[in-house]
């Protein structure tokens, strides 16, 4: 196919890498609940795509997200043990304990910016939600594991509205300090610009967090996250989420839409010269699969505009 034409600038990276999250974020707030065997499917589909960080689900009680039940099931149809990363959300230490049960070598632990958003998502306050991911952070690193550490309400909140910058890179160099390898800041609303998003990786340098460490989330509410992931990139970020085909969203804050589509990552990130391994059109591809087994069209429209080529 046709790949749009490269105009490199040398102020950006020369590589960066895609973690996918459409087998679990993506997922996690969709009506249509899809077994475990189309998720391994999806998995499956996306590895041969190249791409090598894939969210594989989570350990949190099914009652809470039905969508991710019988996660177990989907990681023993993986190779946990090859080059690829398959990491697995932990809410805590039982969440943990049944993810090295099941095999997992990456985990993934998350804390919210804001009080309201851990009461509406986690069921407690901001300090005993952030208490128990910091311990089951150490746990998992104490066990060998991989650990990303997620926060969420970075760039806004809808119960309290702005968020501070400083208390974003506060929370960052917790689970910095707990051991995560990974700090992924989560624009859970989408309402970040690109200004913003400066700012705040400012923040976390200002407080000695690595920015190679810095991954960022963004979701599409406002048609910003290209807009966003470009100043993350002129800041030197080299690590993105993204999901196929926009599908997602948080199921626990309002206002929150789709995530950023992996097919609009790529293609705005071949037009750059930026290197990621992975196949535009293969994704496309999937997406389009994906959109047939739930049942509904996807957010992003480039699929179709890359497979019409």
């Amino acid at each position: 196919m046709e790949l749009p034409q490269q105009i490199t600038q040398s102020d950006l990276p020369t590589e960066v890498s895609i973690c996918e999250v459409s087998p679990r974020d993506g997922l996690q707030s969709q009506s249509r609940i899809l077994p475990a065997a189309v998720r391994l499917e999806l998995i499956q589909r996306l590895a041969c795509a190249g791409l090598k960080v894939i969210e594989a689900g989570s350990f949190v009680s099914p009652r809470a997200v039905p969508q991710m039940a019988d996660t177990r099931s989907v990681l023993d149809g993986l190779d946990v043990d090859s080059d690829l990363a398959f990491p697995v959300l932990v809410p805590n230490r039982r969440g943990l304990d049944d993810a090295v049960a099941a095999g997992a070598k990456d985990v993934a632990v998350f804390i919210s910016v804001t009080d309201s958003f851990s009461r509406a998502n986690l069921g407690d306050s901001l300090q005993v939600t952030t208490d128990r991911s910091l311990e089951t952070a150490r746990a998992a690193t104490s066990a060998g594991l991989r650990v990303r550490g997620y926060l969420s309400m970075v760039f806004g909140d809808p119960w309290e509205g702005s968020v501070d910058p400083a208390d974003v890179a506060a929370a960052a160099r917790r689970l910095v300090d707990a051991g995560c390898s990974t700090i992924c800041l989560g624009d859970t609303i989408g309402t970040a610009t690109p200004g913003h998003v400066t700012a705040v990786l400012d923040s976390l340098i200002d407080a000695g967090i690595p920015i190679e460490r810095v991954a960022l989330h963004t979701h599409n509410t406002y048609g910003q996250a290209l807009a966003n992931v470009y100043a993350a990139l002129q800041a030197g970020v080299r690590q993105f989420d993204a999901s196929a085909g926009g599908i997602g969203g948080c199921p626990f804050a309002r206002s929150a839409s789709g995530n950023l589509a992996t097919e609009d990552l790529l293609w705005m990130l071949n037009g750059l010269g930026i290197s990621t391994g992975v196949d535009i059109e293969a994704v496309a591809a999937i997406s389009q699969w994906l959109s047939d087994e739930l049942g509904t069209p996807l957010p992003s429209a480039t699929p179709s505009a890359v497979l019409s080529r």
